[in-house]
């Protein structure tokens, strides 16, 4: 065994140790779930897990945010380390003794992993600061779930030479799934996850009678050709290589059995892998909701949100998580993902300023085939903990292996 395997397998060995520190964390998180960007309670867990630490913190203006910077032996660059706070607005199911205690709010995508994780990690490395040529900044950011935090933590100075810790040299962030075995580690260089954007569609026409549609402009005649129409574009506009998928998700009209509604409304997202795409996409789905609705004599306003960006890691960065999880758990789990996929993730804000990787941590339960589990965002998800210790190890590993080479 190779010395930086050995301080590895070591590494790996304190992470188990300090398991029990871990899992209390995240329970203790997952019983008080907070949406968005303004998270007091886990802004004030996460600082009582750094208080003992030889860290500076630093915490947002607007935004639940912690930052805490860890400072090595000798001079270098920067890791930046991040760990997303934040809940999902759903009735918990799960059946988890440590279930969450907040109505209509539950962890289900598994943040409260991320953090305790990360707080863990920071324990680990600051017992190895005589190692770390540079410094680590830890990012424990609130408003992953749509509320753009990690832009917002960018606005308030996070990166730069007048951040808390100067321009980041690379930067990692992993995401448990609960659909990968547990302890595997998936990432990929280049996309990794989409764009993902808001479509909402107003189609106008004129109400009426329902016995008596040729004395009214029927809108939803009309939405319903749009849904049709936009699928076409897809298929005879994007190259087939390039991924995109858009979906209506809800179609609202009327308000009874015999009107005719002068309105129907459509919502629903388009995902995309590339900013040509996206862009093309825009203008695409205006043109061909704006004609049809006028095929059908009513008019359409076209509204369409701009939301995450592509998630893209760098191709050395992901080679090096690829490459620690191989140390970590085994070629046969840590594995190169041959696709990308359709969710999105605002750590890409962070990608698109700082080479950097996000990778994948399995958390399926055991005893459990991870293609029945219930996936992320399911009220009924459930997270093994055990992957946690590799997750630990893996975020620790990164910045140990990047700051002593520096």
């Amino acid at each position: 065994m190779s010395p930086a395997d050995a301080r590895l397998a070591e590494l790996h060995r304190r992470a188990r140790a300090v398991q029990p520190r871990t899992v209390t964390l995240r329970r203790a998180l997952h019983r008080h779930p907070e949406i968005g960007l303004r998270l007091p309670r886990t802004q004030e867990a996460v600082l009582g897990a750094l208080a003992d630490l030889p860290v500076r913190v630093h915490l947002g203006r607007e935004v639940s945010s912690v930052v805490a910077v860890l400072e090595g032996a000798r001079s270098g660059p920067t890791v930046l380390l991040r760990g997303d706070m934040d809940a999902l607005p759903l009735h918990e199911d799960s059946g988890v003794e440590f279930a969450s205690t907040i109505e209509g709010a539950m962890h289900a995508c598994g943040h409260d992993v991320h953090v305790a994780m990360l707080a863990s990690a920071a324990r680990l490395l600051a017992e190895s600061r005589d190692e770390l040529a540079g410094r680590v900044l830890f990012m424990f950011q609130p408003g992953e779930e749509g509320f753009h935090g990690a832009r917002h933590m960018i606005d308030e100075g996070l990166l730069g030479p007048g951040g808390p810790a100067g321009m980041p040299e690379s930067a990692f962030a992993l995401h448990v799934s609960a659909t990968v075995p547990s302890g595997d580690v998936h990432t990929r260089p280049g996309p990794i996850m989409a764009a993902a954007d808001t479509l909402h569609v107003t189609v106008t026409g004129r109400g009426g009678h329902a016995s008596a549609p040729h004395d009214a402009v029927d809108p939803v005649p009309a939405a319903a050709a749009m849904v049709g129409a936009l699928q076409t574009m897809l298929t005879r506009r994007v190259d087939t290589h390039q991924p995109a998928v858009l979906t209506i998700a809800r179609i609202t009209a009327g308000t009874t059995n015999n009107v005719i509604p002068e309105t129907a409304e459509m919502e629903g997202t388009l995902r995309t892998m590339s900013e040509p795409v996206r862009r093309m996409l825009h203008e695409e789905v205006r043109r061909v909701c704006r004609y049809t609705a006028m095929a059908h004599g009513c008019e359409a306003e076209v509204r369409i949100g701009s939301g995450y960006p592509v998630t893209s890691n760098d191709r050395q960065a992901a080679a090096k998580v690829s490459d620690l999880g191989r140390r970590l758990v085994g070629a046969r789990r840590s594995v190169e993902m041959p696709d990308p996929i359709m969710g999105a993730e605002d750590f890409s804000y962070v990608l698109r300023e700082v080479p950097g990787a996000l990778a994948f941590l399995g958390a399926c339960p055991p005893g459990i085939d991870p293609s029945e589990a219930a996936s992320n965002h399911s009220n009924r998800v459930v997270f093994d903990e055990a992957a946690m210790a590799t997750g630990v190890a893996l975020y620790a590993g990164l910045a140990l292996e990047t700051l002593a080479r520096a």
